[in-house]
């Protein structure tokens, strides 16, 4: 119970603070600076007239009509393309255009200022691998002779066998079959002698009546 009363205390203490010091405010006058006696400069305001841009006439739609069409077999160019269009602005047309798989593409269009763009598109023939009619020339292969001077023969290297002598500790303890078939000794032990008979001392007591 003393415990709680004194740490509240501490508390409460620790709650008090310090009051800030007050320092007097400086009696000194704020500077004055006066004002510039020059006058501010008086810029006019630039009157530019607004642009005045004429309005682009609008003219009749001109009808007119164009066709033209290449084919060139060496280039695999075949193509055509032709188009129509009225004093109203309404244009027809098609092109057609080899594609590489033999299939031609037709193409017919028409447009105006209401339905936009439309076009139907269609295929004529079959696909087909494409295959190129250029064939590359066939150059022979060249025909090298085969050399004249015969391949070099190599004698084998006979190296003769070491001869270590008969008594030798070198030739009983490090010749290469004892190497390969080489085994460590297995440890002779000892065996252990146990007593076959447990002999224990015989007490004699004697009884005096």
């Amino acid at each position: 119970m003393k415990f709680f009363i004194l740490a509240a205390l501490v508390a409460v203490v620790a709650s008090q603070a310090y009051p800030k010091p007050q320092y007097p405010k400086p009696s000194y006058p704020e500077p004055a600076y006066p004002k510039p006696a020059y006058p501010e400069p008086a810029y006019p305001k630039p009157a530019y007239p607004s642009p005045a841009y004429a309005k682009t006439p609008e003219y009749a739609p001109m009808p007119y009509n164009f066709a033209w069409a290449v084919k060139d077999d060496p280039s695999y160019n075949d193509y055509a393309h032709q188009e129509t269009a009225d004093d109203k602005g309404y244009v027809t047309g098609s092109y057609r255009t080899l594609l590489p798989d033999g299939r031609t593409q037709i193409v017919n269009y028409k447009a105006d200022d209401y339905t936009g763009y439309v076009a139907d598109v269609k295929y004529e023939g079959e696909a087909k691998e494409y295959k190129p009619a250029y064939k590359p020339a066939a150059y022979p292969s060249p025909a090298y002779p085969s050399p004249a001077y015969p391949s070099p023969a190599y004698p084998s290297p006979a190296y003769p066998a070491p001869k270590y002598p008969a008594n030798s500790s070198f030739s009983q303890h490090w010749s290469p079959s004892s190497l390969l078939k080489r085994t460590r000794p297995k440890p002779q032990y000892p065996k252990p002698s146990y007593l076959s008979q447990l002999t224990l001392p015989k007490i004699m007591i004697s009884h005096e009546i």
